[in-house]
């Protein structure tokens, strides 16, 4: 392999890939980047055997050929050097990598490339969904962090895409509070298709849109291709064809609860507060809740009020109250503030919606002004 590239995209690509790279004893070769030069394209691979991910670029190679080495040391090595040309020189018989830049020549010792896993590649390129990048970042990141940590259900897990003809339903639940976000396509798709991501993979995807859309007033497209237990992501940028960044994962085997049920369809009090002064007064209250991250709640539709409580043997206790819109009965109830804090913070409207279900029934958080996200979170039992 003989190859010159760019700097700056060199580095674009390997800041991504080295991601799923780690330290791995048993499979050192989990450590390394695949790094091929063919066809006039630079290839970089990565993989932690669940996910897998690759970096394509178009550049003049005067000899193919192919490599693996670890991912700290080029990573670290290129962030180093100027920002110039770099020479990259591979003889296989040694395993050896020559990169050499403005003053700098440096050689890394490698792995066979034989020895590398296969990462899955796509078989039915026909079925696919076609998406804006940007819309579908904003809608994970709504739902990204509120998903299981356990194993004891492997489903809740990950995030559940349940694709519609007409939206893209996102959600996660840790069976202590559910986020659901619906994404609306500009146009119509002709099949349904659901699946559950792990957490991990939904990450990676969010970094790799939020590291590659470099033009803040062209949104980049991206593919979404569908295999039995496998799923691909395809990002392209600057209106090429070429899909720059793919991402594959498996994907969670199980059925996913019936969220539309546990969503609350009905309330028995709602009240309308703004956004900002409802999450100043939490998290207020919340510096007196000690570890048990309780705060009480009482809401008064006589007063069109809500007022806030937390008390600490060690610190004391804070009392406040706000006013809003209410509809419906009195309730008296108290919730992990941190969890209120979440939805709150995800909703984005200058209002905030909040429907209760008595002391121990589901409430939801959503905006005034649309639907396109709920959050549902548990009251504390007394």
């Amino acid at each position: 392999m003989k190859l010159i590239t760019i700097k700056s995209n060199f580095k674009k690509g390997l800041n991504i890939i080295e991601r799923l790279t780690g330290k791995n004893l048993t499979l050192p070769i989990l450590n390394n980047i695949l790094l091929k030069a063919e066809k006039n394209t630079l290839i970089l691979k990565s993989t932690d055997l669940e996910i897998g991910a690759e970096y394509r670029t178009m550049i003049k190679i005067e000899e193919e050929g192919k490599i693996t080495i670890p991912a700290k040391i080029l990573s670290g090595l290129v962030n180093f050097l100027p920002d110039e040309n770099i020479e990259i020189e591979v003889d296989e018989k040694s395993n050896t990598l020559s990169l050499s830049g403005k003053n700098n020549k440096s050689k890394i010792k490698g792995l066979n490339a034989d020895d590398f896993p296969i990462i899955p590649q796509i078989k039915n390129k026909k079925e696919f969904i076609e998406l804006n990048s940007d819309p579908f970042l904003r809608g994970i990141l709504k739902v990204l962090n509120f998903c299981s940590i356990g194993q004891t259900h492997p489903e809740l897990s990950g995030i559940y895409f349940n694709f519609q003809k007409d939206k893209l339903e996102l959600v996660s639940t840790d069976s202590f509070r559910l986020a659901k976000k619906d994404i609306y396509y500009q146009e119509k798709k002709g099949k349904n298709y659901s699946f559950i991501l792990p957490q991990k993979a939904v990450r990676e995807v969010a970094n790799i849109i939020s590291e590659t859309n470099d033009d803040p007033d062209h949104d980049s497209k991206m593919r979404i291709y569908f295999e039995p237990n496998q799923i691909f992501f395809d990002f392209f940028s600057d209106n090429t064809s070429l899909s720059q960044f793919r991402l594959t994962s498996r994907l969670i085997e199980g059925d996913y609860p019936n969220y539309q049920e546990i969503i609350p369809t009905s309330f028995k009090t709602q009240i309308i507060l703004d956004k900002n002064e409802f999450l100043n007064q939490i998290k207020t209250t919340s510096l007196f809740s000690g570890n048990t991250s309780k705060i009480d709640i009482n809401i008064n539709p006589d007063k069109e009020s809500i007022n806030f409580f937390a008390q600490n043997v060690d610190f004391g206790e804070s009392k406040s109250s706000m006013k809003g819109k209410v509809k419906g009965e009195k309730v008296e109830t108290s919730f992990n503030f941190k969890y209120l804090i979440d939805g709150i913070s995800n909703i984005e409207d200058s209002n905030v919606v909040f429907e209760l279900n008595g002391d121990d029934g589901p409430a939801l958080l959503k905006s005034v002004n649309n639907d396109n996200y709920v959050y549902i979170l548990m009251p504390i039992k007394a």
